[in-house]
């Protein structure tokens, strides 16, 4: 049996969405998306925000969602220094689905844990 070949403009879509999801469709970059749905935040509410998140793993993920235009690092010249993250427009758009996702998540999390 011969392979099944999408025509480029699908292998293409098919691509971008898989390029996309390996970019924040990581265990916790969603979440600090939907954290900060509610509004600009500091490091450690943020941390205190995302239960079970080491601090290391935080500032990697905010530095690759700030690396691809998803979050505004904004440090104020204070002592000690403020440091508070917010979602650019870019990742202000992602609120919706991201949103949806993780209501799904919850809705349908019993049922999901139940086959396993």
């Amino acid at each position: 049996m011969a392979p099944v070949t999408l025509p480029d403009h699908d292998s293409e879509r098919c691509r971008v969405i898989r390029d996309t999801f390996a970019r924040i469709g990581d265990k916790w970059s969603l979440l600090v998306i939907v954290t900060l749905s509610h509004g600009p935040l500091r490091f450690t509410a943020l941390k205190l925000g995302l239960e079970g998140i080491s601090q290391r793993m935080l500032t990697l993920t905010l530095r690759r969602l700030e690396a691809d235009g998803l979050i505004r690092r904004t440090v104020y010249a204070e002592v000690p220094p403020r440091v508070d993250y917010e979602l650019t427009d870019s990742g202000r758009s992602l609120i919706v689905p991201v949103t949806a996702l993780a209501d799904w998540a919850v809705e349908h999390h019993a049922a999901l844990e139940a086959v396993h």
